[in-house]
């Protein structure tokens, strides 16, 4: 038994600071690794939150009541320009879907547009020209998140989502 004790070998110091180094460098490329990964996810978060806000306006427009008549009714309207928000037509001027540059919590980040084309105008959406059929553009921003936290003001993403409705 006495032999045993004294035939096994301990580590040495030499060993002991090799093996301290090998885990600390594994440590430290983890905790580098971790900021990223959170990154991520939070944007993933983000663009799915946008998706989500995009996604709930477009089905709005869909169920919005839009008739030929008699009486004309007009609940989804027209954007003028790429740049302003769609207005009742029949006679109607009330803005249906107006911009909003700040959602409600918890969704405080984010901004929500809304452009309807008539394809019965130019050329059309895409190459369709028909008067009963409208192409609805919604747009979400948020500010996204780096590496390193919040982007610089001015930076932006979006999520663009659109789809075509035709008159009931």
């Amino acid at each position: 038994m006495r032999e045993r004790i004294r035939s096994q070998r301990g580590l040495t110091l030499m060993e002991v600071m090799i093996a301290v180094a090998v885990v600390g460098i594994g440590l430290v490329a983890l905790s580098s690794a971790i900021p990223l990964a959170a990154h991520g996810i939070q944007e993933g978060n983000q663009l799915s939150s946008a998706i989500f806000l995009a996604t709930q306006r477009l089905e709005q427009v869909r169920n919005a009541t839009w008739a030929a008549g008699p009486p004309c009714v007009d609940n989804v309207g027209a954007s003028a320009t790429s740049s302003v928000a769609p207005t009742q037509a029949c006679g109607g001027t009330a803005t249906t879907f107006a911009d909003e540059s700040a959602l409600a919590a918890p969704y405080a980040g984010y901004a929500r547009t809304v452009r309807i084309t008539d394809c019965s105008t130019g050329a059309g959406c895409s190459g369709i020209v028909d008067a009963s059929i409208r192409q609805v553009t919604v747009t979400v921003s948020y500010r996204p998140m780096t590496g390193f936290g919040i982007a610089a003001d001015g930076s932006v993403k979006s999520a663009v989502l659109a789809m075509y409705i035709a008159r009931r």
